[in-house]
């Protein structure tokens, strides 16, 4: 078994990696994204809908994946999907920030260098997306996803089916730039709390819990919170009751300071002004205080996942800071906690 680890930039407040695709392999770089499964590129097949891309698109290769091999069945959101041609597998994918890829599935190579040194030309599938519908608050040029999330398309699912690598995936990502990614193995273990995976999801997210929402080292009352890591994600999303409660908190923590609420911001929903305009989240911060999730499950002592306000909050082009916690059902997640 190998183990796999690449750098991670966060230019233009995206994380991505760079991988080497294709015959001969080329550079793009792939917005990583636990959330989701599938590793696709903008691509000419021709292109219907595509945006700017940092390379030029993807040349797809005629090594297409059946319409009912099982890595196209996981991609469909239902197990009795029909097919339109029995030796092309078509797909769509929706995104939490409502952006969306129409493409089809083929095989090509991946060029992979493991940490022992060993080079391989790895044949797996990908996404050649062909329509793609951005959301304006969240666009950014991209060649593509890496899809990391757990269900059989992920590049992690492929590399362990062929026995190259563990089932495994972690990544420490900062804020100020930069960090990595890695497959295969645990890469430090040293520093590290551990919560169990949750088994409320079955399904392809990452998801832990039960967690309780505690704001600023004081309990809410909100607790039983399933909770779902997904880095593509820009924003994070609470569902009713921990929105509702968040809200409330923050208003009554904001009244006496000198920071007032911006309904003419539409940015985001929830915007505050202070005498002047703000230029980072710096001279902001001190306003708020840190949530912190406590996972419930993880034995005696509990582990904790602290959110910062420079980790929930973002500045405005009106120069207001906005909150960055967005209420989920009104996107259609439901009673999902995702933490972007």
């Amino acid at each position: 078994m190998y183990r796999y680890t690449t750098g991670v930039d966060n230019s233009d407040r995206f994380y991505n990696v760079t991988l080497y695709i294709g015959q001969p392999p080329r550079p793009y770089y792939l917005d990583v994204d636990t959330g989701s499964e599938l590793t696709w590129l903008q691509c000419d097949a021709p292109c219907s809908q595509c945006s700017e891309t940092p390379h030029p698109l993807y040349k797809p290769s005629n090594d297409f994946v059946p319409c009912k091999d099982p890595l196209c069945a996981s991609l469909q959101p239902t197990d009795d999907y029909t097919c339109e041609d029995p030796n092309q597998c078509d797909y769509e994918i929706k995104y939490a920030d409502q952006y969306s890829t129409l493409g089809v599935l083929l095989n090509d190579v991946y060029l992979l260098n493991f940490t022992n040194g060993v080079q391989l030309k790895v044949r797996m599938a990908l996404g050649c997306g062909y329509d793609q519908v951005f959301s304006p608050s969240t666009y950014h040029p991209l060649d593509g996803i890496l899809g990391l999330g757990r269900g059989k398309a992920s590049l992690v699912s492929q590399l362990n089916s062929q026995g190259l690598v563990r089932n495994v995936i972690g990544h420490c990502l900062s804020s100020r730039g930069g960090g990595y990614i890695f497959f295969g193995n645990v890469y430090d273990s040293s520093k590290m709390s551990w919560t169990p995976i949750s088994s409320i999801d079955s399904g392809k997210h990452y998801s832990a819990g039960p967690a309780e929402l505690v704001f600023g080292g004081r309990k809410t009352g909100v607790g039983s919170l399933n909770i779902i890591f997904d880095t593509g994600s820009s924003y994070t999303y609470f569902n009713s009751q921990a929105y509702q409660a968040l809200i409330t908190l923050l208003n009554k923590e904001l009244n006496r300071k000198p920071i007032k609420a911006a309904p003419d911001d539409q940015t985001l929903p929830m915007c505050w002004h202070g005498k002047r305009p703000f230029r980072s989240i710096n001279e902001v911060k001190k306003y708020f205080k840190p949530l912190t999730l406590s996972f419930t499950n993880g034995g005696r002592v509990k582990p904790q996942f602290e959110i910062p306000p420079e980790a929930y909050l973002i500045i405005s082009n009106k120069g207001n800071v906005c909150l960055g916690i967005l209420n989920g059902p009104e996107v259609g997640l439901g009673e999902l906690n995702l933490i972007g």
